[in-house]
């Protein structure tokens, strides 16, 4: 049987049973039909409508005579929009319906809404069906290509296909619901003629034909050339569409995951890394580096569940990093308690890695003395912070979730400033103390020498704030006046 609305028999085989036909790339009809995204104008819907019933004409004037298994998952949509009927004229190597779809599901009886009442009704029908059965299956076509909204508009009416299905077979003149109003009217009464309960009321194929083409007149002028350039048209202009959609969330969806990676990693090294080039650890001449813990974190985490520990990390932490945004710096991670930043890298910006660094402490400090623990709210919390300054090495370590870290003598010193530091205070390097001093707006005491582990004696230095900025609070001053040294201008 060769038809240009027939699906191009290849070749068959029987065990296992399978068919071998021409591919349609556009899918199925009823996959095309509930697409929102692609617009279909009457015409469209007359030249669907058109194929359909010309197919079946040709059938019904073969030897087979019948179709038997019509629906619009039968109907494929070829590369230039023309439908092709498919499923014709096997039923021996038809897939058994319990076999594609689990007896009592949904789509078991959503499959057998297309079978006209008399089949439904009949356990004995015809394998082949019939012509007037035919007539029933493209009735309901009909409606899906008007109305486009799914077989029987069940999502339109919530009932069940399986309500549905027993209610026609129990002898109910049950059918897809008019929605509103439609473009193609006349249409719509066709489909009633076709959907009658008696199948001997219904017409024939050639009626059918001949009343399509007489609806169709309006189009008449048109050839087959302008109207299949004319699909190609509409689709082409629905795909310019999707593709604008689709560009735009991809778009959206790719802003998201650069902010993502930008928050995991610096954005020179994540713009590197975008870019396919390979990230080389990178030597910093002068940093400034900072550490802090909470004071007596193992108690606190032994007296609360562990809920509460994620809990007052996550409120910490969260009230930390919305002050780090107002400073040139970079947070490096979080170990339990234990949070690390720095300034100076991955961009360097001279020595002023040391005031804001300091200038964040000072503000981390004062955010600490007003936090309260949400399921300790009488407590104080208490954190420790060191700071230092010196040369380091950062790189890029790993593939599966790569970390940027920093590497040498420097992170030692500062994590020694802050371990050897007191609560609620600034634990201070000679070092930095020398970077801060060029400003001359930092104060500063002496706390005197002090063994660090594999450096030895240090003298080191509590900052305790800035000249008309924040200061440390202390309860009692006069234990501090008299060690105090203030850099002068």
């Amino acid at each position: 049987m060769q038809s240009e609305y027939l699906l191009r028999f290849i070749g068959a085989c029987i065990d296992p049973a399978c068919l071998v036909n021409e591919y349609c790339s556009k899918g199925n009809l009823q996959d095309l039909l509930e697409n929102p995204q692609i617009k279909l104008d009457d015409m469209f819907k007359y030249s669907i409508i058109h194929d359909i019933v010309k197919g079946i004409l040709y059938i019904h004037n073969s030897d087979l005579q019948s179709h038997g298994n019509l629906k619009s998952t039968n109907c494929l949509v070829g590369s230039r929009f023309v439908v092709k009927i498919s499923d014709y004229g096997v039923p021996s190597l038809r897939c058994p319906l319990h076999q594609k779809h689990p007896p009592n599901s949904e789509q078991y009886y959503k499959s057998l809404l297309w079978s006209p009442p008399e089949v439904i009704r009949d356990l004995h029908a015809p394998v082949l069906g019939t012509q007037k059965g035919d007539v029933y299956s493209f009735s309901i076509i009909l409606h899906e290509i008007i109305y486009r909204r799914g077989l029987f508009a069940i999502n339109e009416t919530s009932v069940a296909p399986k309500e549905i299905f027993l209610s026609i077979k129990s002898g109910n003149e049950i059918r897809p619901p008019f929605l509103g109003e439609n473009t193609l009217f006349e249409i719509g009464n066709l489909m009633k003629r076709c959907w009658q309960e008696i199948p001997t009321d219904r017409p024939d194929f050639t009626s059918v034909f001949n009343t399509i083409k007489k609806l169709s007149k309006k189009y008449d002028n048109e050839n087959l050339v302008d109207n299949l350039l004319q699909r190609m048209e509409q689709y082409t202009n629905n795909l310019e569409e999707l593709v604008k959609e689709r560009t735009n969330d991809y778009l959206v969806e790719k802003k998201k995951a650069e902010e993502l990676l930008y928050r995991l990693l610096p954005q020179s090294v994540t713009t590197e890394l975008m870019a396919g080039k390979q990230v080389t650890a990178e030597s910093f001449e002068c940093v400034t580096i900072y550490f802090s813990d909470i004071v007596g974190f193992t108690k606190i985490s032994a007296e609360s569940t562990p809920l509460q520990i994620v809990s007052l990390l996550n409120d910490l932490y969260t009230c930390f990093d919305s002050i780090i945004e107002a400073f040139d710096i970079y947070k490096v991670e979080t170990i339990g308690d234990a949070y690390m930043v720095v300034s100076g890298l991955p961009t360097r910006n001279g020595d002023l890695h040391a005031r804001e660094i300091s200038r964040m402490a000072l503000t981390i400090l004062d955010a600490v003395i007003h936090f309260r623990i949400r399921h300790r709210p009488d407590e104080q919390l208490k954190i420790r912070i060191g700071l230092h300054s010196g040369p380091c090495v950062a790189g890029v370590v790993g593939l599966k979730m790569p970390r940027y870290c920093l590497f040498g003598d420097t992170v030692n010193v500062a994590s020694r400033m802050e371990s050897n530091g007191q609560a609620l205070r600034i634990h201070v390097s000679p070092f930095t103390k020398n970077l801060l001093d060029k400003f001359q707006t930092f104060l500063f005491e002496a706390r005197g020498e002090v063994n660090l582990k594999g450096k030895g004696d240090m003298l080191t230095y509590w900052l305790l704030g800035e000249r008309d900025g924040l200061q440390v609070p202390f309860s009692n001053d006069s234990d501090l006046n008299d060690n105090k040294h203030t850099v002068e201008k």
